[in-house]
């Protein structure tokens, strides 16, 4: 018996982004120069995937710098870090080397800017997110306050109206952050924005690339990690896109063939941390499967390359 029909799509882009990248090669770079262990604090990233490897190699993961012995280098993840963390590990002498995304420490830099003029910030993310975490950190306690939703802005408690600014955590739903703006302004009008989006040139292709391919398909499975934002956001993106069955997996073995049944199309992203070598797991599971046609759903083309810290560039 002949395996079913199937159209795969394909979102391009999708997968690593640049400061993924950078992230994993500052670790991978570090571990030649320097050799094992190297301590990373946090998850470089979120995918458990690329964590396992690295750990493979020789970086240990732990949460805390008092995790860390003195005498060994430590990386701090791409989500970046409160400004106190650098700030201790210089003070202990320690080899440090921060992989935070470039993107990521734009945000840190206009925070920093918005509070040297006077102005209280408010944050739109994710409480307990590690960028939103490392975001906030960069001023004194009480200095941001974060919102998540619409209701958040009704109820936030500002020091003076007149003097705000706004930043955002850079992996959010373009739609729904835009919504929170809107609230933001209309309650405060005199509120500063950044110059250019928060929301990173990654989450924002990637989210688009969702949105053109979720009329077109019967289901869509977003590749990614649990506790990786810009990947669940994706998956939100899907449903109210038009695709009623949107699932994150983290691998193929992850995938509910019982609730695919039946279907005759299936788009396939990954989040931003997740490595294309699981989308090409993906695809091979729906191979032994189906009789698979590949169609390649193009939104945009990424080109943005970050450099390593020149630490790294240097001789041992």
């Amino acid at each position: 018996m002949t395996n079913p029909p199937l159209t795969l799509y394909l979102a391009a882009p999708r997968g690593f982004c640049a400061g993924v990248d950078r992230a994993i090669k500052i670790v991978e770079m570090a571990l030649s120069k320097w050799g094992a262990p190297v301590y990373v604090r946090h998850e470089i990233v979120h995918n458990r995937f690329v964590v396992d490897d690295l750990r493979a190699k020789g970086a240990v993961f732990v949460e805390e710098l008092d995790d860390c012995p003195p005498d060994r280098p430590v990386i701090f993840s791409a989500h970046g870090v409160p400004k106190a963390v650098p700030a201790e590990a210089a003070r202990r002498e320690m080899v440090f080397v921060d992989a935070t995304c470039p993107l990521v420490s734009k945000v840190h830099i206009e925070a920093a800017r918005h509070a040297e003029n006077g102005l209280q910030m408010i944050m739109i993310g994710h409480a307990g997110h590690p960028e939103t975490i490392g975001t906030m950190g960069q001023l004194p306690e009480g200095e941001v306050l974060l919102v998540e939703t619409v209701e958040d802005v009704a109820n936030v408690s500002v020091r003076d109206p007149e003097k705000l600014a706004f930043v955002t955590q850079t992996t959010l739903s373009v739609d729904d952050t835009a919504d929170i703006v809107a609230a933001l302004q209309a309650r405060f009008p005199a509120i500063a924005g950044p110059h250019k989006e928060d929301i990173c040139y990654a989450t924002t292709n990637r989210q688009e690339a969702v949105k053109a391919m979720a009329p077109r398909v019967d289901a869509l499975l977003v590749v990614g990690a649990p506790n990786s934002s810009n990947s669940r956001r994706l998956v939100e993106v899907a449903r109210k896109a038009g695709c009623s069955y949107a699932q994150l997996v983290q691998r193929a073995t992850d995938i509910d063939w019982r609730a695919l049944e039946g279907i005759g199309s299936v788009g396939v992203t990954a989040g931003a941390s997740a490595p294309e070598v699981l989308i090409e797991e993906v695809i091979d599971a729906f191979r032994l499967r189906h009789e698979v046609t590949v169609e390649t759903v193009t939104t945009a083309e990424e080109h943005v390359e970050f450099k390593v810290p020149r630490v790294l560039r240097e001789p041992a």
